[in-house]
């Protein structure tokens, strides 16, 4: 009874995660700053990313933030996801985009074990997202690339506009906000949302 309430369940709702500031790095950036690939301390929701044992800092003319979160595997680019409110502390402008659309992405420098690496276009806003699998999205009649609305059921019951939605076999079904959209709707993890 208890699979068959969770299977109706998650054909209606979608859990939420937020996500904090992380970076991404490649392996030679990797290589650079630790001497040896990515090490995984504990996996993710989406089969095959992992928080890594390794952290980072962000530096820009403005400000820097130490102890940074990096995720793997590693990239064929070197890309940073801030929030919002983190780019007004570091004095950057970065564009909102999904996840490796570096297209107009500010400029950062990093810092890890005495080393630094300044980079250009890689700092983002990451779009808020819904990570899907094939199966969920033809449940739902939607497809990749499409553009949504989502009911956070939260604390502070919110609205989002223009939430993408990203299908691939690949995925785990879940949608995605960062820390200034989870603040603003009082995520708590576990709370669902409802595409409207």
């Amino acid at each position: 009874m208890d699979q068959l309430v969770d299977e109706l369940m998650g054909r209606i709702f979608i859990e939420i995660e937020a996500s904090g500031r992380h970076v991404h790095l490649t392996e030679e950036a990797s290589e650079y700053f630790f001497g040896h690939k990515l090490t995984p301390k504990r996996p993710l929701s989406q089969p095959g990313q992992f928080l890594c044992q390794e952290r980072i800092s962000i530096v820009s003319e403005k400000g820097r933030f130490d102890r940074v979160a990096v995720l793997g595997p590693e990239r064929k680019a070197c890309q940073v996801e801030l929030s919002l409110t983190d780019c007004i502390s570091l004095g950057l402008s970065a564009p909102v985009r999904q996840s490796g659309n570096l297209q107009g992405a500010s400029d950062i420098t990093l810092e890890a074990n005495g080393k630094r690496l300044s980079l250009e276009k890689s700092v983002i806003v990451a779009q808020r997202h819904i990570h899907m699998t094939p199966q969920d999205a033809k449940i739902k009649n939607l497809h990749d690339g499409q553009r949504v609305r989502l009911r956070a059921l939260t604390a502070r019951p919110t609205i989002f506009e223009d939430v993408i939605v990203r299908v691939s076999p690949n995925f785990q079904t879940y949608a995605h906000l960062d820390y200034d959209e989870a603040n603003a709707c009082g995520y708590q993890k576990g709370d669902l949302g409802l595409i409207v």
